[in-house]
């Protein structure tokens, strides 16, 4: 089935004493992908500022724009419309002695290397090894290790921080997508598998109700290679399909921040973000 949704995506920042300028990077553009096509999208800032677009590393479209005026709000509306279709997964599933080949290691090198931000503590790390040792081949075990997090991981709004790490939610055992999503990756990596966090958009409505919009937010989930690249949502323990709107892929979150930068000015600064989320088609 392929579904038609619309997202506008609003983030406005108060700055206490004002700024004096500001510079910036969004990433909030959805990718044009197997199973995902951009029809419409569009980047609206104010107050109107200087910028250019380019893509980055891994592939996603970012939009740098720099503001050189005072100013005592930012405000970022990115609006898309994308089609999109659940599609089987790849056919091709590779053996482990295939996936841990000099050729596979060598070409995903950045997507096994395990970071502070992704590393699972030890009794973490046991668990995950047992399920190498027990699974057949690495997609058996990628679907346990997200199981695994699914189940004994609670989804609780506001347990953690966008720089948290991994351990900590695995400790707390309660987290957000993005925690779920960097848990499922450092236990990937330990077992050779090359994996990627995926920034976007979830419909949050299981069968969502054409032409009412919904209060949505950011999401996170994962992708990993094994002759193809397979996506699963460790929140939701399902298979990305038609209401997943991808955005960025990279190694973790700092690879993908929605909005980024830094302002010049006194005081602080206050962020509200308003997503919604509506099918059109």
């Amino acid at each position: 089935m392929t579904v038609q949704l619309k997202v506008v995506h609003k983030t406005e920042f108060t700055y206490e004493g004002g700024a004096a300028a500001s510079f910036n990077e969004a990433r909030l553009t959805p990718q044009t992908t197997a199973g995902q096509i951009v029809v419409h999208t569009r980047l609206d800032v104010h107050p109107t500022p200087w910028s250019w677009s380019y893509r980055d590393y891994w592939g996603t479209q970012v939009t740098a724009f720099e503001i050189l005026d005072p100013h005592d709000s930012l405000t970022v509306t990115a609006t898309a419309t994308v089609h999109t279709e659940k599609l089987d997964s790849p056919v091709e599933r590779l053996s482990w002695s295939e996936l841990h080949s000099d050729p596979v290691t060598d070409r995903f090198t950045e997507l096994l290397h395990i970071r502070d931000r992704v590393r699972p503590p030890a009794d973490l790390a046991a668990r995950f090894a047992e399920i190498g040792t027990a699974s057949p081949d690495p997609e058996s075990a990628a679907r346990a290790v997200c199981s695994l997090i699914h189940d004994e991981v609670d989804y609780v709004v506001g347990s953690t921080h966008v720089q948290g790490l991994a351990a900590d939610s695995w400790e707390a055992r309660a987290g957000v997508c993005q925690d779920m999503a960097h848990l499922v990756i450092g236990g990937l990596r330990q077992l050779g598998i090359p994996a990627r966090y995926v920034s976007g958009y979830l419909h949050p409505e299981s069968e969502p109700e054409l032409g009412v919009s919904v209060r949505g937010e950011s999401h996170a989930w994962i992708q990993w290679w094994d002759g193809g690249w397979r996506g699963w949502d460790p929140t939701n323990d399902t298979a990305p399909a038609e209401r997943h709107v991808v955005v960025a892929t990279g190694r973790n979150y700092a690879d993908v921040k929605p909005l980024s930068g830094i302002f010049s000015g006194g005081g602080k600064s206050t962020m509200a973000v308003d997503v919604q989320v509506t099918r059109i088609g």
